[in-house]
């Protein structure tokens, strides 16, 4: 008895704790802050739920074959993951709201015309024009709109939350997104069973409808910074030409960037590749689940890898993510079955959860202090290219490894040599840099 009332106060205290936790986490943010995660929330979801079939509707419901249509869609991810940068210029000029309104009314306008050629009423429009330069252009229009929200949320996270808060206020934006991120694909898999496959963008434009709504009716702009009106507009095209040069011309920090492309190289190939191996070999229907698996096991991952990796360097734990990302790869090689491509998803998302929280963290560490934030505006280029990449890259494995040779295994055998390859490369890369730090540090030593 006096054991079960012991444990049973342990429980309560267990219980008071959590309730604390959860009112400390409540209060420390505002509206604001909390209003931009929802936001984010719902774009994600429509955004990965649009993803996780748009290949597939481009080449089989549009008929434009699998190479153009994972050239597509490696555009149009690359368009948004490039010019968050430049998009910068316009949430300086315009502000938040205005920026993301515009955001949400791009992603409704876009996503409604990219469904619309299968449509009855836009079909003979489509046709006058012609179906690839048509998408070809509201995929273009589409990306704009969507490379507006990260400046607008992220922005919105670092000014409604301070040096005390920041960290917790970043983990809770991180995983909304992969909360988003892996509910879309689900939305998507039973719209499509309900109503076809154009219907899920149909869905997302009106679900970016509402977004534009919900933005002009509960978002506030956030309290702007105590700085001086040249800092607030000091952003400009002719700013970001000059940054991009400067950077560009910083050999180790491009090196690095180039290298990294290939994990998302790799990461595009769960959406560009992926669907098509589902369908045609593992003979499973419901390819979105197997793309909604990556974000699930990141959202359980991320913490516990990184306990288990924080008293690595940052590059190492790069480097460990990077090589188990890509072995994951020949679990798919080696067993064509659906248990496989799970613990081939799983193990990916592993190497994700160990790599990705550790990239900014070594992006600042090859940037001149003065300059750490321009290099971090930067440290999103190796999502684009690895999709403008990926995208050909998928397409062309398709055709070539499942529609002409029906050697399905070849596909993962490549993706994995390009990730092993890239990490050996790292490691050479890692070695090279060791070598020129220990050489700066002994020139000041001989100095001084």
């Amino acid at each position: 008895m006096y054991v079960h009332k012991v444990s049973e106060a342990l429980n309560w205290r267990k219980i008071l704790s959590f309730s604390v936790t959860i009112q400390r986490v409540r209060t420390s943010f505002n509206s604001t802050f909390w209003i931009a995660n929802s936001l984010e929330l719902f774009e994600r979801f429509a955004f990965y739920g649009s993803k996780a079939i748009l290949v597939v509707y481009l080449a089989n419901r549009l008929d434009l074959g699998v190479e153009a249509a994972a050239s597509l869609a490696g555009m149009y991810a690359g368009i948004m993951y490039s010019l968050p940068l430049v998009a910068g210029v316009f949430v300086d000029r315009y502000g938040f709201r205005k920026t993301l309104a515009a955001c949400f009314f791009l992603f409704a306008l876009g996503y409604f015309l990219i469904a619309l050629p299968c449509l009855d009423l836009g079909a003979a429009l489509v046709q006058s024009v012609g179906p690839t330069p048509y998408i070809t252009a509201v995929l273009v229009l589409t990306s704009i709109g969507g490379s507006l929200i990260k400046p607008c949320i992220v922005g919105t996270v670092a000014k409604t939350t301070v040096p005390e808060t920041a960290s917790l206020g970043y983990s809770i934006y991180y995983s909304i997104v992969n909360i988003g991120g892996a509910l879309g694909p689900i939305f998507a898999l039973q719209i499509r069973h309900l109503l076809g496959i154009e219907y899920v963008l149909v869905m997302a434009s009106v679900v970016s409808a509402c977004l534009f709504l919900g933005t002009l009716a509960f978002f506030r702009e956030p309290d702007k910074p105590l700085e001086t009106v040249e800092t607030a507009q000091s952003a400009s095209f002719t700013k970001i030409f000059k940054d991009m040069l400067m950077v560009f011309s910083n050999i180790k920090f491009i090196t690095f960037l180039t290298l990294l492309s290939s994990f998302y190289l790799m990461f595009w190939q769960l959406f560009y590749a992926l669907p098509f191996y589902v369908l045609e070999v593992l003979h499973y229907e419901n390819f979105e689940l197997l793309e909604t698996v990556n974000a699930w096991i990141i959202i359980g991952a991320s913490i516990p890898m990184g306990i288990l990796t924080r008293h690595w360097s940052a590059l190492r734990a790069i480097v460990s993510g990077l090589m188990l990302a890509s072995c994951s790869w020949l679990c798919f090689a080696i067993a064509p079955t659906i248990p496989a491509a799970l613990v081939g998803i799983a193990l990916f998302a592993i190497g994700e959860a160990t790599l990705s929280p550790r990239l900014y963290e070594y992006v600042a560490t090859l940037a001149p202090k003065e300059q750490v934030g321009t290099y971090m505006g930067f440290a999103f280029l190796p999502v684009a290219i690895g999709s403008f990449a990926g995208g050909p890259l998928g397409g062309y494995l398709v055709e070539k490894y499942l529609h002409e040779t029906y050697q399905p295994e070849m596909i993962w055998y490549i993706v994995a040599s390009i990730g092993i390859i890239a990490c050996l490369l790292l490691l050479i890369y890692a070695q090279i840099v060791k070598s020129g730090v220990e050489g700066d540090e002994m020139q000041v030593e001989l100095a001084s």
